[in-house]
């Protein structure tokens, strides 16, 4: 069967990665890619051979594009996203789906209403050692789960804000340590762990001159009855990894930028853990991510159109995320405990 042809929408910081991952899919063609900017969309389609646009419109109306993928700013998700299912093309979505409910409604709304599929990237749930831990807490092997915490002590520079407009601003990034960089780990807690009940919660902007928080904590209940807590900064030079932890009653597991850095069940004798992280992915550097789970996620999402089945992270899961992040958000701004789900 013909490959399906793919184009890239934006082709800043993770853009070219969407892109060589398509060209390590079988099933799919890398067609086009597009950038308001000239100078980006030039420099990587030359890379890449492919052809080069800065007007949207234009790729949409290639009929040899079936996907596109886009890498915009997140405020601009599903503007995009919506214009691409009323030309019939399916859609991969970066993180987060869009910064309000409202949007990110309307874009899972537009792909049903025109029969396209719809497909949301957190590639950190395509980690072997990441469904290790949604296996042992679904099977029971932690026990009763006492506490699930997510912790993202990263690094982003005043220079990192500066060199795009839209970068900290409530508008196109929707947030900052939260919905930008954490928005990853807070979608992996909720995967891990299901639904929250309630968040209370308080962020703020400490060292950076941007809109949006550099810091932030929340204390969370899930519905399963567990505590939780959320704790992200872009303000912790040089960065560290990314961590969640369950604890359980009859044991406890820690990850660690997608390896398992301790796990212990009781009646087991050995402390089982995969090797140490020795990079803290994208903790001070955002180029500084190995595409291969992007690659992984990409690759569901085409299969999924080729076999006409909701992709593993649908809008509605892409979705959630950006709910807690927003009950965070509210929860900050009122001083008050914030209860899922939210309404608008």
């Amino acid at each position: 069967m013909r490959k399906l042809g793919v184009a890239v929408i934006g082709c800043g910081a993770i853009g070219p990665a969407h892109a060589k991952a398509v060209t390590e899919i079988e099933e799919a063609k890398l067609v086009a890619v597009c950038d308001a900017r000239e100078e980006r969309a030039r420099k990587l389609a030359e890379q890449l051979g492919v052809e080069w646009y800065t007007d949207y419109d234009k790729v949409l109306e290639r009929d040899d594009v079936d996907v596109v993928s886009i890498c915009t700013p997140s405020g601009m998700h599903a503007e995009m996203g919506i214009k691409a299912a009323k030309a019939k093309k399916h859609i991969i979505c970066e993180k987060p789906l869009d910064v309000t409910l409202e949007k990110c409604d309307a874009l899972i709304r537009a792909a049903k209403e025109n029969g396209v599929k719809l497909g949301g990237i957190f590639q950190h749930r395509f980690a072997e050692e990441s469904r290790m831990v949604k296996k042992l807490v679904e099977e029971g092997k932690l026990g009763k789960i006492a506490l699930a915490d997510m912790d993202m002590k990263w690094y982003r520079s005043q220079a990192y804000y500066d060199s795009d407009a839209w970068r900290g601003t409530w508008a196109l990034d929707g947030g900052g340590c939260l919905m930008n960089q954490g928005v990853h780990f807070v979608d992996l807690l909720l995967w891990i762990m299901g639904p929250v009940e309630w968040v209370q919660a308080r962020t703020d902007t400490l060292t950076h001159n941007i809109e949006v928080e550099d810091t932030a904590v929340a204390i969370l209940k899930f519905r399963n009855g567990a505590l939780g807590a959320i704790v992200a900064t872009t303000s912790a030079y040089p960065g560290v990894c990314a961590r969640i932890s369950v604890a359980g009653y009859n044991g406890s597991v820690v990850w660690e930028d997608d390896k398992i850095t301790f796990l212990k069940i009781e009646g087991e004798e050995e402390e089982t853990k995969t090797e140490k992280p020795t990079v803290a992915w994208g903790a001070s550097d955002p180029m500084a991510i190995p595409a291969g789970l992007h690659t992984r996620n990409i690759y569901d999402i085409i299969r999924a159109i080729i076999e006409d089945r909701d992709p593993l992270i649908t809008g509605e899961e892409a979705r959630k995320a950006v709910e807690l992040n927003l009950a965070i958000y509210k929860s900050s701004q009122t001083g008050e405990k914030v209860y899922l789900p939210l309404t608008y």
